[in-house]
């Protein structure tokens, strides 16, 4: 149901995009791949909403830059072409992603054993659903604090949950970056959705990134960059610059979606790798 922009809810077409990349201090290549989609049609708009989607993958030579440019899309053109709910059309794109990167590694040896995490945002009227695979992450914004909204699919992650380690010295753990799942490593893999879909309320904003922010970033430091900067563009920038300064020894992927008032900015999507407008 659509409500007035007086009593919280928002349409689809109050989404303000802004998705950037980074190489980083350290690496040479960078295998994050960011894409943010907004179908021209209607009607598309209407059944599915956007799609934001945040990948950093792994595998030598030119692997993990294949896995995430494969998996970003792969999921935006099965999704969209899906006939299903957006939370099982989400699923289904994922587990389309996880089978071609699979193949496409089992066939060329230059490519075994690429994979990339992968998370997924859709937002369609007032509500939005998530997949997610590995320890990329999704945050929300909402009324001045900050909610995780995913949980790694890491090893120091299954730690924190067996009372191993707290989440401050998982934080600083030797194996933080080892993670558990992720898309085209195996020819099946497991797909984390939310139970139910969220309703979003304007000025909430969502937050992608990969683990080249987070680990160098702090999560209340995420809070205070995003609520003080107006423009979600110099957001992303300046916390991309923020992990530079201490080190950027990981390519670095941001993604900001903010939910505005009709008409009180314009549409904007500013990028350094991917972005693509669907028909």
């Amino acid at each position: 149901m659509t409500k007035s922009k007086h009593d919280g809810a928002l349409k689809e077409n109050e989404i303000v995009a802004s998705i950037q990349t980074d190489v980083g201090c350290v690496r040479s290549s960078n295998q994050d791949c960011g894409r943010f989609i907004r179908p021209t049609d209607a009607a598309q708009r209407e059944r599915k909403g956007v799609l934001a989607v945040v990948a950093d993958g792994m595998g030598g030579h030119s692997g993990g830059e294949v896995a995430s440019s494969l998996a970003t899309e792969v999921i935006g053109r099965a999704y969209y072409s899906s006939n299903s709910t957006p939370v099982e059309a989400l699923t289904e794109s994922f587990d389309e992603a996880n089978r071609q990167i699979y193949e496409a590694s089992n066939r060329d040896e230059m490519l075994k054993g690429m994979g990339t995490t992968c998370t997924a945002l859709a937002i369609y009227g007032n509500q939005a659903v998530v997949a997610h695979v590995g320890d990329s992450r999704l945050y929300l914004l909402r009324d001045q604090e900050i909610y995780l909204m995913t949980e790694d699919h890491s090893a120091v992650m299954e730690m924190v949950k067996q009372g191993l380690l707290s989440l401050e010295d998982a934080r600083h753990h030797e194996d933080k970056n080892v993670i558990l799942r992720a898309l085209g490593t195996a020819a099946v893999v497991e797909v984390s959705t939310w139970k139910a879909p969220l309703t979003i309320h304007i000025g909430d904003q969502f937050i992608l990134c990969s683990d080249g922010l987070y680990d160098l970033v702090e999560d209340l430091e995420i809070k205070e960059i995003v609520s003080a900067t107006p423009d979600i563009h110099s957001s992303c920038q300046q916390l991309i610059d923020l992990a530079k300064r201490r080190g950027g020894y990981d390519n670095i992927t941001v993604g900001i979606l903010k939910a505005e008032l009709a008409g009180t900015t314009q549409r904007v999507v500013r990028e350094t790798r991917e972005f693509e407008v669907v028909t």
